[in-house]
């Protein structure tokens, strides 16, 4: 493959909600630039870009794709994304290092809610953007209301650079009113004819090409002199014009696509490379500590990893843009994350599965290496002698969390190892080891999520079955009452006994709560508990009766009970206990006497002190169409949910609400079912909080009957 320099390498990706036409896109650039010689489809299941099997099943993209092209001396890096909201990790990560996004819209179905949620993750890096209209082909599509409401949603910043004179299903040209020409396109598709804008159209293009230039002319105030001087911009004054407000985020042309008929997209690689920004036009990057990165192959070397996958007999392919200088195999790089000296062995450009060794990348380019084995995705790797640490991508957090297990037994490490694979190819799956649940959790996006990461397991580790279960809930245990108690603890079995006696008192524990009365508090030690809450430990003892030796013990049994509540085996939070009185014997008592005493007597105060099982609350925030509102407050109230008010966010209305965790195990596919996929929703952890009567009853009849069956068995 030819070398390009930086200035002629343009990274592109390819956004928009599911079915939106992406990856035929991609296709289509591919076949015009001539490396392939056959359009695949997504109905026959042999684009380039879908090679899973699982993507080919679904007819969906679910991974994020490197390809690339070469149209008329640039070469093109194109990064075709899924369109789920399940899988805004690819989509984060490409954005991270593409330098435009192309944003598809159906023309069918106008701005849909995937749109929204992309759109908003490119507001976040400030991407330079294109709009096509797709499928224009169809029977349905209607242009018109679809840029209708892609201004509503998106700004006046988005201007008609392309009309269709006649969408539909007889649909085959374009207006151009950048160029003010006419585009008419043999059934086929490919290379079109350049027709005069016909005289019904004159007036409408005019219009537009008037639009068009004003937008250019008010974000330059060079371009606005001389439009105010000629009434007139030159094409290649439009470009430049339009390229420095796109670098701004002040304009989003918009271009007419049929992908499936190869119809536009000629003129749209055109535009991206004579208009759209190379990485070198592009601000500079920020290093964490401020320093400023140029775009420049002839400076120090700078690769950031984006994306990382693993793939049997190779092992992890690491995917990175270069920021700066230039890269060679054999070359060294610091990876500034951990200090450790990565050897750059090989060097790739991808076609989606293909990768072609190449001898260097420049700065602004993207490719591929692997076996790099102490890098990973958000690393920034540098030439020795520099500490360059780029900003991470900041992927979403977890919506949705599932117990796991393997089914057979002796496939623990198997299921371990997998999970950990899975993990470092998606960095939006966190998988915990909960001791305290005493359960495997995956936490990530939703149900369509789950079901990847079932399938990366099962392909993974041969023979590994798993099953998902939902996650038991951190409950926490609590007292409402203040209870005095004494245990007495006594063993005798020849030679040296055991003895301890201790007076406690147990009381609920709140922030600025006066000592207890009646007792001369003589030591006090707080503890912040690492599960939440506190325990106040006071040493109220007078006149000797236990030796200060022996209170340690003591508040070990306490702990020690504390991790396991008399009701339902939860934590234990917020108490305070007071050790004001006991008796000890000269021989018998020791340390672990005073442990089983401090722990009995614990465990009966706590029993009389009106226990309460409290639960975890979360805050929730619904995205939603206005029309949906009335459907998810009413879901939100079986649920237990307390609705504190409705906002506008966006182009969304906002329910803001909270809810127990327990009744939220299943709202993700909820909501999706509700709202049709058109509603997103966050939750963040809010407080602790006393669960109902009916609910505590059952939880401790639930606990009571397990106990009893692992008793018997």
């Amino acid at each position: 493959m030819a070398n390009f320099d930086t200035s002629h390498v343009k990274n592109i990706v390819l956004l928009g909600h599911a079915g939106s036409g992406k990856t035929t896109l991609a296709e289509c650039m591919l076949f015009e630039a001539g490396l392939i010689t056959k359009r695949g489809s997504v109905e026959e299941k042999n684009t380039i870009g879908d090679f899973y099997e699982l993507e080919k099943e679904r007819g969906n993209t679910i991974f994020s794709k490197l390809l690339h092209t070469q149209w008329r001396g640039y070469k093109i890096n194109i990064i075709d994304t899924p369109g789920y909201d399940d899988f805004a990790g690819e989509v984060l990560s490409a954005l991270r290092v593409a330098d435009t996004g192309v944003m598809l819209l159906n023309a069918n179905f106008g701005v849909e809610v995937g749109t929204d949620i992309i759109w908003e993750y490119t507001e976040e890096f400030k991407t330079p953007m294109i709009f096509a209209v797709n499928k224009l082909d169809q029977d349905k599509a209607d242009f018109d209301r679809t840029v209708a409401q892609a201004k509503d949603h998106f700004g006046r910043n988005l201007v008609v650079v392309q009309y269709p004179l006649n969408p539909g299903l007889e649909f085959n040209s374009i207006v151009d009113v950048l160029r003010m020409t006419v585009y008419e396109f043999p059934p086929e598709g490919g290379k079109p004819k350049k027709l005069p804008i016909p005289d019904s159209e004159k007036e409408k293009a005019e219009r537009l090409h008037k639009e068009l230039i004003e937008a250019i002319a008010e974000n330059d105030e060079g371009l606005m002199e001389k439009y105010f001087d000629k009434g007139e911009l030159d094409e290649d004054e439009m470009k430049t014009g339009i390229k420095k407000a796109m670098i701004n985020h002040d304009m989003f042309p918009l271009f007419c696509i049929s992908a499936k008929k190869n119809m536009g997209s000629g003129r749209l690689m055109g535009f991206i490379d004579n208009v759209c920004p190379s990485a070198n036009e592009m601000p500079p990057q920020i290093s964490k500590s401020g320093e400023k990165l140029n775009c420049d192959a002839n400076g120090p070397t700078c690769i950031f990893i984006y994306k990382t996958t693993a793939e049997p007999h190779i092992g992890e392919t690491s995917y990175f843009k270069v920021y700066s200088g230039t890269v060679k195999p054999g070359m060294e790089l610091i990876n500034e994350s951990n200090g450790v000296t990565e050897k750059i062995n090989q060097l790739f450009i991808v076609e989606s599965e293909k990768r072609t060794p190449v001898n260097e990348l420049v700065a602004g380019d993207i490719g591929a290496t692997i076996k790099l084995k102490h890098t990973h995705v958000n690393n920034t790797l540098h030439s020795r002698g520099k500490n360059y640490e780029l900003e991470p991508i900041a992927f979403p957090t977890p919506l949705m969390t599932v117990a796991i297990e393997s089914t057979q037994k002796g496939d623990e490490e198997k299921l371990s190892l997998a999970l950990h694979q899975v993990q470092e190819e998606d960095p939006t799956v966190i998988v915990e080891v909960s001791k305290e649940l005493h359960q495997t959790l995956i936490h990530c996006q939703g149900e369509l999520h789950l079901s990847v990461i079932k399938w990366k397991l099962e392909h993974i580790a041969k023979n590994l079955q798993v099953k998902f279960s939902k996650p038991r809930i951190p409950y926490r245990e609590t007292i409402r009452k203040s209870v005095q108690s004494n245990y007495r603890h006594k063993k005798q079995s020849g030679g040296a006994g055991q003895f301890a006696e201790v007076y406690m008192q147990v009381e609920p524990y709140y922030e600025g709560m006066p000592d207890p009365k009646g007792l001369n508090v003589r030591g006090r030690d707080e503890y912040k508990l690492e599960w939440g809450g506190k325990l106040i430990f006071l040493n109220c003892i007078v006149g000797g009766a236990i030796d200060q030796r022996f209170l340690p013990s003591i508040l070990k049994g306490v702990m020690e009970k504390m991790h396991e509540g008399p009701l339902t085996g939860s934590l234990v939070r917020d108490v305070r206990v007071s050790i004001y009185d006991g008796k000890m014997h000269p021989v018998d008592s020791n340390d672990i006497s005073f442990k089983i005493a401090g722990l009995k007597a614990f465990k009966q105060a706590f029993q009389q002190a009106d226990p309460q099982i409290l639960e975890p609350i979360y805050q929730l925030t619904v995205l939603c169409p206005d029309d949906l509102t009335g459907s998810i407050i009413g879901d939100l109230q079986t649920r237990r949910g307390v609705i504190e008010g409705m906002d506008t966010e966006g182009h969304f209305t906002k329910v803001s609400a909270r809810v127990a965790l327990s009744e939220m195990q299943d709202y993700s596919s909820s909501l999706r079912s509700i709202t049709q996929g058109r509603a997103k929703f966050r939750m963040t952890f809010a407080e602790y909080a006393p669960v109902p009567f009916d609910v505590q009853r059952r939880l401790i009849d639930e606990y009571n009957k397990v106990a009893k069956e692992e008793l018997v068995s």
